[in-house]
């Protein structure tokens, strides 16, 4: 136990010390707070990544390039104008609770051949097996096709733990060979997606062994795991994910609170992951009082979450999430400074193709990020790109190499940076080279004795763009969100 002496004895002259010092610090300290392990940038770093340094890595690095950190980009309003607008005009945006209740047969059997196709290339199990018509007749008749009425009737259902979007009814992973003819573990061609809890889905068909469910959610149609969602009717689940009271999570990862096993809630409710981008209803102060669960909630905030009652039905209950985690009331402000720190949160986070492996992929990086505003975005990098939504600056083929390096010149932070089958996003130049924050997968560039150099990132990594093979040649398009719609 420490000693009250030790603290009475300080010299008048250290405290007077402290006070001046903590006076030069409030005056200038920046607008945005930047954590302890974010200021260091005195150690080298020993890497194989070319022209990155320490100080790359550290948010604090691009916060202090920012001219106006806290300017809003967008507000409350423009946001929401901005996402009702994908969905009455994007293709690859949909509102899962305005379906009809009923699918035409040609109208579901065209959905689960769209997402169920055979591929024309070769796919591997992970033994090296090459997957043969038998394996994907079998997963096609999982599909349960022959199930498919004249008119299907729509459910609607919220998602109640993180779970995986498949190409087909099935758990199996299947590979392709890698340049080198290996068989690639890190991508599961069958894992279309993640999807999170307390999202909407549109729930159109069962698989023929009932675990599997074919639903469209905001931004993507795929089998789900049944076991991961809670039916309930269109009126409950609208009212769960339209409440004018809510949070989100706007730290990468965080957690509900423990609740002791004796509690039956405990099962569905206790420790759960949340990932950014994540909202959840809050609880009015009547429905849960000076207790839940056996502790005072005080500390925590106190939110709806969906879960089964034993029926397997949606039942919507209380948990709650402690304020020392990273939670906003409402959504994050979209400005400059916010836009970095939130994707500075991914940081080091291993790549997952499909958000395999817990993570999240390149689009699933950014889709998460912007997510901690409110706004939403298509699944993939080539829907991203094709879509007009924001401000775009295009590149046909006949664009040259010093018409996109001039365009790099005059980015701003957050700016979406597109090449086929991959999105970057912009942070800012460091002795007129621009650097990126990306969820990625491969490294390769030219080295200084002019060789080609090939490596492994597979996580969210900053890196600067111009040494980069194949990157500035083949950009498509740079997309600054926006609340400007041009669609």
């Amino acid at each position: 136990m420490s000693n009250p002496s030790f603290f009475i004895r300080k010299s008048y002259r250290l405290i007077a010390l402290c006070l001046v010092l903590s006076a030069l610090v409030s005056i200038i300290k920046p607008a945005y707070a930047v954590s302890v392990n974010q200021q260091d940038s005195s150690s080298s770093l020993v890497t194989d990544v070319i022209d990155t340094k320490a100080k790359h890595l550290l948010a604090k690095t691009w916060l202090d390039k920012l001219a106006q950190p806290e300017k809003l980009l967008m507000n409350e309003q423009e946001i929401a104008n901005f996402n009702q607008s994908l969905v009455v005009n994007n293709a690859y945006i949909h509102d899962p609770l305005a379906l009809a209740d009923v699918l035409p047969k040609q109208a579901l059997l065209t959905k689960i051949n769209k997402i169920s196709s055979v591929p024309t290339s070769p796919r591997y199990f992970a033994n090296g097996k090459p997957v043969n018509d038998k394996d994907f007749s079998i997963w096609r008749e999982n599909a349960n096709i022959v199930a498919v009425a004249s008119s299907n009737r729509v459910q609607f259902a919220l998602v109640v733990k993180r779970s995986r979007l498949r190409t087909f009814p099935t758990n199996q992973r299947v590979f392709r060979l890698s340049e080198l003819g290996q068989i690639d573990q890190d991508l599961d061609l069958f894992q279309e997606s993640g999807i999170f809890p307390g999202q909407a889905v549109a729930v159109l068909h069962q698989s023929k062994d009932k675990r599997w469910y074919l639903v469209q959610a905001f931004n993507y149609l795929a089998w789900l795991p049944a076991a991961d969602i809670a039916i309930g009717s269109r009126e409950q689940v609208a009212e769960f994910v339209k409440a004018k009271r809510f949070i989100t999570v706007t730290g990468s990862k965080v957690f509900t609170n423990e609740i002791p096993s004796y509690y039956p809630a405990a099962k569905q409710l206790s420790n759960i992951q949340l990932d950014m981008g994540v909202t959840l209803p809050l609880a009015e102060r009547h429905e849960y009082k000076n207790a839940l669960y056996g502790q005072n909630p005080f500390t925590s905030y106190v939110v709806k979450y969906p879960s089964k009652d034993e029926q397997g039905k949606l039942v919507v209950r209380l948990l709650a999430i402690s304020k020392a985690q990273d939670i906003t009331v409402g959504t994050m402000a979209m400005t400059p400074a916010n836009i970095i720190q939130q994707a500075f949160q991914f940081l080091g986070e291993r790549y997952g193709w499909g958000h395999d492996f817990n993570g999240r992929d390149c689009t699933g990086f950014i889709g998460e990020v912007f997510k901690s505003f409110g706004i939403l975005m298509p699944r993939n990098s080539g829907q991203q790109a094709k879509s007009d939504y924001g401000n775009n600056i295009r590149f046909d083929d006949n664009a040259t190499k010093a018409e996109k390096l001039a365009a790099l010149n005059n980015l701003k932070v957050g700016d979406l940076i597109y090449i086929p089958g991959h999105v970057m996003m912009y942070l800012g130049q460091d002795k007129g080279q621009p650097y990126v924050i990306h969820d990625v997968k491969d490294m390769k560039y030219q080295t200084v004795q002019g060789e080609n150099y090939f490596g492994t990132l597979n996580g969210v990594s900053v890196t600067p763009l111009l040494p980069m093979i194949d990157y500035v040649e083949n950009i498509t398009v740079i997309k600054t969100i926006t609340g400007q719609i041009n669609e």
